[in-house]
């Protein structure tokens, strides 16, 4: 019981912990991208509580995968670690989208900001698409740099009319940027928060459903992190299982994937039960192989001891 207690102590700080830097970095990074860029035109606030939800999965993630992680190296029963972390996972989790919605109508936590007129160099965005203004900013129809997502940068001496010019420009290298394995976890992240929050708002029983689900799959990866007791493998593992996992619910919540998978599961099974399902079948079918592969283990007798 000594040991489950301080299982329960150390998730709890985890996920506290995990939960409040996480979303202290993601306040901080909504300034810097609003002190970075100036808009067009007023930029829409940012909602206290979607903040919130998009920090939700790293807390979720993080906490019972450190949880895991604890209870193997200290070598604990593996049912007991696994049930454990089952009920302070839902406990927690339950409890933070609950005050996650009773905090919901605090208000923004970004203000609206609002146009700004400047000379040459002002940048504007719009739906993920920069402008650079190569003049003031009443000229907005002047020369200009245009830069969108995943494309290089366009000049534009005159950009409409029929003398309009759409120059490439060459590829500028900027040693701040963050690195892509970084920002597509980011990208996840939101992704998955998105989603938790939506199935929230739908419908509570779907959100129950998915959440338990989710937490049933991180749960049942207890035998991987169980398979070095060394630290740094242990870190290793669970960077591993966090990514692996964290893009598997990505490509699940894809409609592409679900409509695949709805198709063979049948028309009696609604498509927003169809991802918590095979998410809760991974995680089962996990936990069973855990169990059949500890029962063929052979055990060593006290004479090879």
């Amino acid at each position: 019981m000594k040991n489950f207690a301080k299982l329960a102590l150390v998730f709890s700080i985890c996920f506290v912990t995990v939960f409040s830097v996480a979303l202290f970095i993601k306040y901080i990074s909504s300034w810097v991208e609003i002190a970075r860029i100036i808009p067009v035109g007023e930029r829409a606030s940012l909602n206290s509580a979607e903040m919130a939800w998009k920090t939700l999965p790293v807390a979720v993630y993080l906490s019972i995968l450190i949880g895991l992680s604890y209870s193997a190296r200290k070598k604990m029963a593996a049912a007991g670690s696994i049930i454990s972390v089952i009920i302070l996972a839902s406990i927690f989790t339950s409890g933070l989208v609950l005050g996650i919605e009773k905090i919901g109508d605090m208000g923004s936590t970004l203000a609206p900001v609002s146009p700004i007129r400047s000379g040459p160099g002002l940048v504007l965005s719009r739906s993920g698409s920069s402008t650079i203004l190569l003049t003031e900013s009443t000229s907005v129809q002047g020369p200009r740099i245009v830069s969108f997502p995943e494309q290089p940068l366009i000049y534009q001496e005159i950009p409409l009319g029929p003398g309009n010019t759409i120059i490439p420009l060459p590829p500028l290298h900027l040693g701040a940027e963050t690195p892509w394995f970084i920002h597509s976890m980011d990208i996840d992240l939101n992704i998955n928060g998105t989603e938790l929050m939506n199935r929230f708002r739908e419908n509570h029983m779907h959100f129950a459903f998915y959440a338990f689900s989710l937490i049933l799959l991180l749960a049942s990866m207890h035998f991987i992190l169980g398979l070095s007791h060394w630290p740094l493998a242990n870190i290793f593992l669970g960077a591993l299982v966090f990514r692996g996992l964290l893009a598997l619910e990505v490509f699940l919540n894809s409609r592409e994937i679900n409509n695949l998978i709805g198709s063979f599961l049948g028309e009696g099974i609604p498509s927003v039960m169809i991802t918590p399902i095979v998410l809760g079948a991974i995680g089962i079918l996990t936990m069973l192989y855990s169990i059949l592969a500890h029962m063929a283990r052979p055990k060593r007798s006290l004479q090879d001891a």
